[in-house]
């Protein structure tokens, strides 16, 4: 059975965006694109809430994030082979290809998805994250925490949840980006 992998970026304080919504604190340099692309490269299905498909889509909508460099364009490539799935009730339509739309968040199915998948998949935004949690569907984190305070805004991890993590591996990016990859305890 393939793995769901939760992936975010979250600040010291444990926050994916500030108070304001925003998550322009995370700019990526070479090596955490490198890292991220790599990370995310077996992956075959990333499962998105609305406001982190939008963010992501400019990946296939927007060429000239890819023109950049070899770099971008190889997370371009990786990015737009995955299939993806969106939830979302505001949405009526995908802007990218191999992309599928879910008005709403159905544990079992995505336990279909992962007894039927060939790779792991990925899953982002921590309102959708926060969901599977609470279903019992994450196998694994991987938390980049960035050396910055934010403090306050969307927490990374749900509150209300528990579960015992095993810490699997952990690497310092030199831009001071902490990887720390856990699984999740059964």
């Amino acid at each position: 059975m393939a793995k769901l992998i939760y992936v975010t970026n979250v600040s010291l304080d444990g926050y994916i965006e500030d108070e304001h919504g925003r998550f322009d604190w995370t700019p990526p340099d070479d090596e955490y694109l490198a890292f991220l692309t790599d990370l995310v490269r077996p992956m075959g299905t990333y499962l998105y809430g609305r406001r982190l498909y939008e963010s992501m889509s400019l990946w296939e909508t927007d060429p000239s994030l890819a023109a950049q460099s070899k770099l971008t364009a190889d997370f371009a490539d990786v990015w737009q082979a995955a299939d993806k799935v969106v939830y979302s009730t505001t949405l009526d339509a995908t802007s990218t290809a191999r992309t599928r739309l879910e008005t709403s968040f159905d544990p079992a199915s995505v336990r279909a998805m992962k007894a039927s998948a060939t790779s792991d998949l990925t899953i982002g935004g921590a309102h959708l994250a926060a969901q599977a949690f609470q279903a019992g569907l994450i196998d694994e984190c991987h938390l980049l925490i960035h050396p910055i305070l934010v403090g306050g805004g969307k927490p990374g991890l749900p509150s209300g949840t528990r579960a015992g993590l095993e810490l699997l591996s952990n690497r310092r990016l030199s831009n001071g980006v902490m990887s720390l990859h856990y699984r999740v305890r059964a």
